[in-house]
């Protein structure tokens, strides 16, 4: 088991392989759909406007050799303090259009998510140095054992599960599935899925 603390340097990336099981320790941002969408449109797309300008900066801030989790969690509010009761992984190919493009812009060190994704995020951990890292799908509950605390939250006006959860977590298990040298778990799976299949077909008259 690699333990690993967050914002993680270059060569702390480059040292991960796929298989690699590991333990994460710092400060993590959830991002689903929306909130990619937002970023895509407003600090990707073009310069930041000045309405937004503060919201960049946190974020540039926050995700700069850090991880992006796909995550919508469910969480609590008592005494006038947030915590996370169920943070489960997303489906995380749904973000494949736009995730490269936010580990590019914001220098982003690791994805969380379930699924795996696609070619243009594996080429992007590969220019910048970047992992995927697969959660335990249907643990949520486990999961948000780790997050020790909520430390703010952004744009709450896209919903609960889509803001974006600034969260410390210690000891986030995951997988890595996807490494900086182009390997993919995701990628090997398919292709052995795929030959297997036209095997099975051969044997059909």
């Amino acid at each position: 088991m690699i333990r690993l603390s967050l914002p993680a340097t270059d060569a702390e990336i480059a040292a991960l392989k796929v298989g690699d099981q590991v333990l994460l320790s710092g400060t993590i941002i959830t991002g689903r759909d929306a909130a990619h969408h937002y970023m895509i449109e407003n600090f990707i797309k073009r310069e930041p406007p000045e309405s937004e300008r503060q919201m960049y900066e946190i974020l540039r801030r926050a995700l700069a050799g850090n991880v992006i989790y796909h995550c919508g969690p469910v969480v609590a509010k008592e005494n006038g303090k947030y915590r996370f009761v169920a943070a489960g992984p997303t489906t995380s190919i749904r973000e494949e259009p736009y995730e490269h493009l936010v580990i590019e812009k914001f220098n982003v060190k690791g994805v969380i998510g379930k699924g795996g994704m696609g070619a243009k995020t594996l080429e992007a951990c590969r220019k910048f140095k970047a992992a995927y890292f697969h959660a335990i799908g249907g643990a949520a509950t486990y999961i948000a054992q780790s997050v020790k605390e909520v430390i703010d939250v952004y744009k709450l006006d896209l919903g609960v599960p889509e803001a974006m959860w600034l969260i410390r977590v210690e000891d986030f298990p995951a997988v890595v599935t996807m490494d900086s040298h182009g390997g993919s778990l995701h990628a090997e799976v398919e292709a052995r899925s795929k030959q297997k299949l036209e095997e099975l077909l051969s044997t059909i008259k």
